[in-house]
């Protein structure tokens, strides 16, 4: 296994780069500049291409991506083109708050989908295992945003009792939190039922059943072991998601993390903080994947992990 997450880890380098060419193509082919935001008094032609020298954005696109590369590697991505700062200062001071947000949002989504999913497994055909289908349905089909509107009309507007914007007090968190881990809720209240419902029809089961086992036994060493697996494959992408942060719930709600900060560099074309963010991001991700495929060694042994 070790060898393998050094395999996993030295593949993050190639994954990385292609990552960071994409964005980067992609940022730069976007109509528009970092210093032709105000339309009503537009800077001057030359005080444009002075600022274009200053930032090197006047060099050939392939010298352009060289030099970032560079930089790149020794964590160094510049200065934001709009805000005047370090790329990593912004980061620093914003990435905490979307990882809190989406820890809380990770750990309050685990702690109902998971007892939801299995009692509702075991209550096969039951209300209780009609209600949570009705509400996993209406969770994932539902966008963030839309739920958002709603909370804040229903929660903020009309009954006054939770702020709407803002962050750093408890009911300012309240409602991020909660519209944001209420769709990564209902896909793994969809996903636990589903797989409790096949490890409990399973031959093993029965067996540990004719044992003499006790109810709790069998559910929670046997059926519960095997069908958190399934589980474990999306939790990962989701931990990734949820920590990194919504741009929609931080934008709506006005949440001082990096994924509103990443919604506000694009609009603005400032392309130090889309490259150094998107990387974050992707570097998360990959992380998050191989601990799922870490992870599966020890949910079943029986899986060779890297074989």
């Amino acid at each position: 296994m070790t060898r393998y997450a050094i395999q996993r880890l030295l593949l993050l380098v190639p994954t990385l780069f292609f990552v960071a060419l994409i964005t980067f193509a992609l940022a730069r082919a976007a109509p528009g500049s970092p210093f032709d935001r105000n339309q009503d008094r537009p800077l001057p032609q030359a005080t444009i291409e002075r600022l274009n020298r200053i930032y090197g954005l006047d060099k050939p696109m392939h010298e352009q991506f060289v030099l970032f590369l560079g930089n790149a590697v020794r964590f160094d991505f510049g200065s934001s083109l709009v805000r005047d700062r370090a790329v990593a200062d912004i980061v620093k001071q914003q990435f905490p708050v979307s990882a809190q947000l989406g820890v809380q949002a990770l750990l309050l989504a685990l702690a109902i989908a998971l007892p939801l999913g299995v009692i509702s497994a075991l209550r096969h055909n039951s209300a209780v295992d009609y209600g949570s289908l009705l509400f996993a349905t209406i969770g994932t089909t539902i966008p963030s945003f839309v739920l958002a509107i709603f909370a804040i009309y229903i929660f903020s507007v009309n009954l006054h009792w939770l702020p709407v914007f803002g962050w750093g007090t408890v009911d300012k968190m309240v409602l991020p939190t909660i519209i944001l881990s209420l769709g990564p809720m209902a896909f793994l209240t969809r996903i636990t039922r589903a797989s409790m419902l096949e490890a409990i029809r399973q031959d093993y089961v029965r067996t540990a059943r004719a044992k003499g086992l006790s109810e709790q036994a069998v559910i929670v060493g046997h059926a519960m072991k095997n069908a958190m697996i399934p589980v474990a494959t999306v939790l990962g992408p989701f931990t990734a998601f949820l920590i990194t942060g919504s741009f929609l719930i931080e934008t709506v709600f006005s949440v001082p993390g990096l994924g509103r900060e990443f919604v506000r560099s694009i609009g603005s074309r400032d392309y130090p903080v889309i490259m150094g963010v998107f990387l974050l991001f992707a570097f998360l991700i990959a992380a998050a994947n191989l601990t799922v495929d870490l992870v599966y060694g020890v949910l079943d042994p029986r899986i060779k992990v890297g074989k």
